[in-house]
C-alpha cells in the first residue's frame, strides 16, 4: 500500500486504504458473524451486513492514514513515507477512543510472541510496536521509490534495520536477565475453566449442575496448593448477592480451604419506587472473596462491549436489539477499583477491556501489583478470536511488567510473566484446571510511568505536518 501511495490523486489513495482495511478488518473479525447468528438470535442474511457495516467503519482509519500519507508524499515527495509511523499510530489512537473505541488487533500485536522485540511495548505500549512495523514497512518501500541518483537512498532503511537490531538485542537481554520473576511476594493461583457451554449458561434446571462443576474443579485446584483461584466471567449460575444459598455454599468453600477466590457475577443496583424495591441497573461485576468468606471488594466492568452487552444508538438501531435481549442492557461501572488480597492488591479486567491499555495502566498506577483478567470466550467458537484475545492479553503483562493470570470459561486461560512469556496455558473447549506460580510486583515501567505520550504525540505531529502541507501547497 506504501508504494501504491507514493502516486496518484488522493480519492485513489482513500480507497486503496479503504480496501487494505476491509482485507485486515474481514480476515480477523469474521468471526463477529458467528456470534450474532448462534447466540445473538439473529439471522444469517443480517448478521453479515451488520458485520460489514463493522468491518467497513473500522476500515476508515485505514484510509484516513492512506489519505493522509498521500497527501504528504504529494507535497514532499516520497521521503514523506517517514511519516507513515506516526500518522498510523494517530488513526490506531483514534480506532481505540472514538465512540467507545474498538482496538482489536492492532499491528503491534503481530509482535508478541517475538519476545525480543515485543520488549520496546514496556517503553512506549503496544502502539510503539506498531510504529516499529510500519517504520520498516516504510523504509523498505522508501528504498524502492527513491531515485537511484539520491544520496543516501539507503540511509532511512539502514537505520530502521539498525533500530530493530538495536531493540532486538535489548530485548534479548531484559527477557534472559527476567529480574522480575524474583521480585515481588510468590502466589500460587489457580484457574478454573468450567467450559461451559453458551447455550445452556443460564438454564436453571442445569443451574446446579453448573456450579457442582466449578465447584469440583476448585478443590483440585485447592490440593495443588492454590491460595487464589479465579473462575471466569460470569461465572456463578445465579447472581452472587441476590442468591443466600448459592453465595453461602461458595463461601463455605471458600472458609474451609483458606483461600481467596475471584469470580465473575452479575450484579444488580435497586431502587426504592413506593412500597416496591425494583432492580435500576445491572453490572457485569467481579467479586473478591476473603479467606473469612466476607468480600474483599467488587469491580464493576467499565468498558462494554457493543452489541453485546449494550446497543449503541439503541433506538435508532433497533434491528440489533436481539443481541441483548438474552442478557439485559449492562450499565458500565465508573471506578477503575483495585481489590486487596493478603496484604497486596490486584486488578481485574473483564472479557474485552483487557485490550484497552490505558485502563489496564490505571489499574497499576492505583496499585496493582497482579494483573487478571476473567472473560467468557465461548461466543467466538472455534474461531481465531480465542487466540487474538489471549494475544492482546499478553501485551499489557509486557507493558506494565507485571505477571497477569487469565481464566476463561473454555479457554484459553493461562499465565503470562511480565515479559509476555506464557508460564502455562489451557487447550480450549475442554474443563480444565491450571495452577501455576504467579508474583505481586511493584515495580514500575516506562511504559507504566509516561503512557501513551508516543501515539498522542504522533496525533499533534500528524496535525503538523498536514497543516505545512497544506500551506506550501497553495504556494
Amino acid at each position: 500500500m506504501l508504494l501504491a501511495l507514493c502516486r496518484g490523486p488522493l480519492g485513489r489513495a482513500f480507497w486503496l486504504g479503504l480496501l487494505t482495511g476491509l482485507v485486515y478488518f474481514a480476515g480477523t473479525l469474521y468471526w463477529i458473524t458467528h456470534v450474532m447468528v448462534t447466540y445473538g438470535g439473529i439471522q444469517s442474511w443480517l448478521a453479515v451486513p451488520i458485520n460489514l457495516a463493522l468491518i467497513a467503519y473500522l476500515a476508515l482509519f485505514p484510509a484516513l492514514f492512506a489519505l493522509i500519507v498521500r497527501r504528504l508524499t504529494l507535497t514532499h515527495g516520497a521521503n514523506a513515507l517517514l511519516a507513515a509511523p506516526f500518522v498510523w499510530a494517530a488513526t490506531e489512537l483514534g480506532r481505540t477512543h472514538l465512540f467507545t473505541g474498538f482496538p482489536w488487533v492492532l499491528v503491534g500485536y503481530s509482535q508478541v510472541t517475538v519476545l525480543p522485540i515485543a520488549q520496546l511495548a514496556s517503553v512506549c505500549g503496544v502502539y510503539g510496536l506498531s510504529m516499529l512495523v510500519v517504520a520498516v514497512s516504510a523504509a523498505l518501500a522508501l528504498a524502492v521509490v527513491a531515485r537511484p541518483a539520491t544520496v543516501g537512498r539507503y540511509a532511512p532503511l539502514a537505520v530502521t534495520v539498525a533500530i530493530v537490531l538495536g531493540i532486538g538485542w535489548w530485548g534479548r537481554q531484559r527477557v534472559e536477565a527476567s529480574t522480575l520473576t524474583r521480585s515481588g511476594d510468590p502466589v500460587r493461583v489457580g484457574m478454573v475453566q468450567g467450559n461451559v457451554d453458551q447455550g445452556i449458561k443460564w438454564q436453571p434446571a442445569l443451574a446446579g449442575q453448573i456450579f457442582e462443576s466449578y465447584v469440583g474443579l476448585t478443590r483440585r485446584a485447592i490440593a495443588a496448593g492454590a491460595q487464589l483461584v479465579l473462575w471466569p466471567e460470569s461465572s456463578t449460575p445465579f447472581m452472587y448477592e441476590e442468591d443466600p444459598f448459592g453465595a453461602a455454599r461458595l463461601r463455605a468453600i471458600v472458609q474451609q480451604a483458606h483461600v481467596s477466590l475471584l469470580f465473575g457475577s452479575d450484579q444488580i443496583e435497586w431502587k426504592v419506587v413506593g412500597n416496591r424495591r425494583l432492580p435500576d441497573k445491572y453490572f457485569n461485576a467481579a467479586f473478591l472473596v476473603r479467606p473469612d468468606g466476607t468480600t474483599a471488594g467488587v469491580y464493576r466492568k467499565m468498558h462494554l462491549v457493543p452489541f453485546g452487552e449494550y446497543v449503541p444508538l439503541q433506538k435508532l438501531l433497533f434491528f440489533a436489539a436481539p443481541l441483548t435481549d438474552q442478557i439485559g442492557t449492562f450499565w458500565p461501572g465508573e471506578r477503575a477499583e483495585v481489590l486487596p488480597v493478603d496484604g497486596h492488591r490486584l486488578s481485574v479486567s473483564i472479557c474485552y477491556e483487557v485490550v484497552y491499555p490505558s485502563l489496564v495502566r490505571e489499574f497499576v498506577r492505583g496499585g496493582s501489583e497482579l494483573l487478571t483478567t476473567i472473560t467468557n470466550d465461548a461466543w467466538f467458537g472455534a474461531t481465531s478470536a480465542p487466540y487474538q484475545h489471549f494475544a492482546q492479553a499478553s501485551m499489557r503483562a509486557i507493558e506494565e511488567g507485571r505477571y497477569l493470570v487469565r481464566a476463561a470459561n473454555t479457554g484459553i486461560s493461562g499465565i503470562v510473566d511480565p515479559y509476555g512469556r506464557v508460564v502455562d496455558e489451557s487447550a480450549i473447549f475442554q474443563p480444565a484446571v491450571l495452577v501455576g506460580d504467579a508474583r505481586f510486583l511493584k515495580d514500575t515501567t516506562i511504559y507504566e510511568r509516561y503512557g501513551d505520550v508516543l501515539p498522542y504525540a504522533s496525533v499533534l505531529l500528524t496535525v503538523v505536518l498536514l497543516a505545512v502541507s497544506r500551506r506550501v501547497r497553495l504556494q
